[in-house]
């Protein structure tokens, strides 16, 4: 029987064989770079061309739901879409790149991680940055009111078990950019003390 973990690694594959660069983001990242929290679903950003969507597309077609004309359209127009795995239901959201403000720059500098996908063996994963995780984070927190306790736990862990090393430089600079550099002030002010 077919596992999360295999649908993950399936599409990663899929991208590394069609030579199209991406990462785990979202709660995903955050559980890397932070302290771990379930999820039901992984998100992933991708620089998928839209001459590459169809072939895509196929190679997906037999063990995942697939919308093709809804996901031609979102790659054009770097819009979201997710894929569902048929046999487990779990559920891949892609963000193309360009569907964020941080564009690009997340698949610049991904790190390798390994672990990043519980449940078998180890096995490596490219994962954006703890600085892109955070700054992704923030944006979501201000887009949705600043008022999820979870988004807000989750940007304090990463600050706690990163310390240090993270990019100061770079959050300051990409919050200024983003709109976020009061949340970011504010994150870094309350987290002082959690620094390990």
């Amino acid at each position: 029987m077919a596992s999360i973990r295999d649908a993950v690694l399936q599409v990663g594959a899929l991208l590394d064989s069609m030579e199209i660069t991406y990462a785990i983001g979202g709660l995903s990242a955050s559980s890397v770079h932070g302290v771990a929290r379930p999820t039901q679903d992984l998100d992933l950003i991708a620089a998928i061309p839209p001459a590459q969507a169809d072939a895509f597309v196929d190679a997906l077609r037999r063990d995942f739901y697939v919308d093709a004309e809804s996901i031609r359209s979102a790659i054009r127009l770097r819009r979201s879409f997710n894929l569902i795995h048929l046999e487990t239901g779990f559920k891949i959201d892609i963000f193309p790149v360009g569907s964020h403000a941080l564009g690009s720059q997340q698949l610049k500098r991904r790190r390798i991680e390994e672990s990043a996908i519980p449940g078998g063996p180890a096995a490596t994963f490219p994962v954006i940055s703890p600085e892109d995780t955070i700054l992704v984070k923030l944006s979501w927190y201000r887009d949705g009111g600043e008022s999820s306790e979870r988004q807000w736990n989750d940007l304090r862990n990463i600050i706690r078990v990163q310390g240090d090393r993270l990019d100061q430089g770079y959050l300051h600079e990409w919050s200024r950019e983003l709109g976020v550099s009061d949340l970011l002030g504010r994150l870094l002010n309350e987290s002082s003390d959690l620094i390990l």
